[in-house]
């Protein structure tokens, strides 16, 4: 009987165990009870964030709703006032944004990337420097970034700016320097791409262009994303988190997301309103 008892015990464990392994190989991030205050004003009020491992994930929300300031408290440009940012299984909440970046956290968008007097190609070669943790003296030295122009010219093949390789950045069309953007992210080989309204202030042509290259490159990638355009939200994202007043408002499909009257009434004021075509 005894024999039975202890065998039973370690069946319970070791499926508590593999039960873990599962939960912890299909979740790349995931916040716990993430808060951030500002002198009173609760900009991010425990948020509980899981983002599925080579997912597309948006995050959105009406104006206001603590979207940004969430993603300046996961890449640490901002500390936490209480919670949890777990990455691969592990507490990063008391890491620096470098340390976090190394560890394959990268965001894309909060400011422009690329050097505009620079060529395309310079651009990315610069990135794939930055990715090899070299200092800055890189720039004395022309063989050194020649010797990285195969692979420059791969992902610039990735993000469909082969034939601007020796274009100034300057020139480029918005559309394309956001590509060009992509490229640069992509040289630091992210597991988790984090991108900040990839695609604010665009015509329909570079929206849709930008689109299909954010769905192109999250093969084998996870992507978190801010974006207020709900037809590309809708198109690529396999996962929404509606946020309103720094708080979890609602998470699912899109589908799932555009009929819950909560969002409705969020973003158009009205449980009765159409959510696609929105804007945050």
């Amino acid at each position: 009987m005894r024999q039975k008892r202890t065998e039973l015990k370690l069946k319970q464990r070791l499926k508590q165990s593999t039960e873990g392994d599962m939960i912890l190989g299909d979740t790349i991030l995931e916040t716990r009870g993430l808060t951030k205050e500002f002198k009173g004003f609760t900009a991010v009020n425990g948020v509980n964030l899981r983002v599925r491992r080579g997912s597309i994930h948006a995050l959105i929300g009406p104006n206001g709703a603590g979207k940004t300031t969430c993603f300046n408290l996961l890449t640490k440009f901002l500390e936490p006032t209480a919670g949890q940012i777990v990455f691969n299984g592990i507490d990063i909440t008391g890491e620096r944004p470098a340390q976090i970046a190394r560890r394959g956290v990268i965001r894309s968008f909060q400011i422009s990337a690329v050097f505009p007097h620079l060529t395309v190609m310079q651009n990315v070669r610069i990135g794939l420097q930055r990715s090899l943790g070299t200092s800055f003296k890189f720039w004395k030295s022309e063989r050194v970034l020649n010797e990285l122009n195969d692979r420059a010219m791969d992902l610039l093949t990735q993000v469909g700016l082969t034939d601007f390789a020796d274009t100034t950045t300057v020139e480029l069309s918005y559309g394309r320097k956001r590509a060009l953007e992509i490229a640069t992210t992509l040289s630091m080989e992210p597991e988790l791409m984090l991108l900040d309204e990839p695609t604010q202030g665009m015509g329909h042509e570079d929206v849709d262009r930008v689109t299909a290259l954010i769905k192109k490159v999250s093969a084998g990638r996870t992507i978190l994303m801010v974006e207020h355009n709900m037809n590309v939200i809708a198109g690529i994202s396999d996962t929404i988190t509606v946020l309103q007043r720094g708080e979890v408002l609602a998470e699912g499909s899109y589908a799932e997301v555009s009929k819950n009257a909560l969002v409705m009434e969020a973003y158009m004021g009205s449980a009765d309103a159409a959510l696609s075509g929105a804007h945050a």
